[in-house]
């Protein structure tokens, strides 16, 4: 699925099949053959994109910039030192991850950082998506509105009204725009996830696609799959080749093993949830001629008496008079000798 496509025929009335995106971040570590195989692990799972981050550690973060992760999961106490490490990947390299991503057959998304990065990655990606961290940002979403294309902008940690100020900005340059729930919390506890915000932003702003970027750990997939049938269009999630590897994307990260977990659980819903039209299906026909009520006689009724409530009663099946002409057919003239318990039909009486 197309992430242009998806949002040009997004319909908001029904749940449907999320787009899935795979964040990869810079789990790749700086090795061209680790991101190739995120692309591949990613497409194998059944991911829609796949999502790397670019930026310099440089413009990113200024060098007393304190962490904010789980630091028993990635010791690195400096935001500037933990986003040098990892920063060594620019324009060429992601150019050569567009092209690998296209014979893959995924698509390729990255989230820029700077201005450099956005403008480089604008002749790479079908959209921008904007981190819960530049909501406040908002002469740099200007930038990246600028280019005309999709917004998918992430809404951790924020106030309403900091979310509506963003928005406001996006509407102003008229790009699409999908709002993720987010929680920046690494990782989530589930009494965390609060994914009721997914109604409440669905509530607040009905004229965007509303989505959810999760930080819980996998699991058994049970966080995402609800938030899917919440009316999470789009789901994002940190991705990785290797759960147990050290770092501080890669512990709460699903590897392709949960996607297809995730698959599996939405094929089973997906045929559950069937129609949202409501209307009778074809195999309730039975039901509908056998368990539902007739009009029937009540007692012996001879030919030229008028119908009264004491001739009268309801019984199944469905084969005569439906029970919902009760009150059309009292007044009404027996044509003929009428036994009781005979289903009524319309033929037997005068109109």
């Amino acid at each position: 699925m197309k992430i242009l496509d998806f949002i040009q025929n997004y319909n908001r009335e029904i749940i449907s099949r999320p787009y899935m995106i795979a964040e990869a971040g810079v789990n790749h570590e700086g090795s061209m053959e680790l991101a190739k195989r995120l692309i591949d692990e990613a497409a194998e799972g059944g991911a829609d994109a796949i999502k790397f981050q670019s930026y310099k550690a440089e413009t990113l973060a200024s060098k007393d910039s304190p962490y904010y992760w789980d630091i028993n999961k990635e010791p690195t106490r400096s935001q500037y030192e933990l986003f040098k490490k990892y920063d060594k990947f620019w324009k060429k390299e992601y150019e050569e991850l567009k092209k690998y991503c296209d014979k893959v057959g995924i698509e390729f998304l990255s989230t820029p950082f700077d201005i450099e990065s956005a403008r480089f990655l604008n002749d790479l990606m079908p959209a921008f998506k904007i981190s819960s961290s530049d909501i406040t940002n908002l002469q740099f979403i200007e930038y990246q509105c600028s280019f005309n294309k999709p917004i998918i902008l992430s809404t951790g940690a924020s106030y309403l009204w900091e979310i509506q100020e963003a928005v406001e900005v996006v509407e102003k340059h008229g790009n699409s725009l999908v709002l993720l729930h987010c929680v920046l919390n690494y990782p989530t506890p589930n009494k965390n996830a609060h994914l009721g915000m997914i109604q409440g932003l669905k509530k607040h702003f009905p004229q965007h696609i509303i989505g959810y970027s999760d930080h819980t750990l996998p699991q058994e997939m049970e966080v995402v799959y609800a938030a899917t049938l919440l009316g999470a269009a789009v789901i994002e999630k940190h991705f990785t080749f290797d759960k147990t590897l050290p770092g501080n994307d890669h512990y709460h990260a699903m590897d392709k093993e949960d996607l297809k977990l995730f698959w599996k659980k939405w094929n089973f819903v997906e045929e559950l949830l069937g129609s949202f039209k409501v209307t009778a299906l074809p195999d309730e026909e039975p039901a509908r001629k056998n368990a539902r009520r007739s009009l029937v006689a009540a007692k012996d009724i001879p030919a030229g008496k008028m119908i009264t409530a004491e001739d009268l009663t309801w019984k199944r099946p469905a084969h005569g008079i439906s029970a919902k002409f009760y009150y059309e057919l009292i007044g009404k003239k027996a044509l003929i000798d009428i036994q009781e318990d005979t289903v009524l039909k319309w033929n037997m009486f005068e109109w």
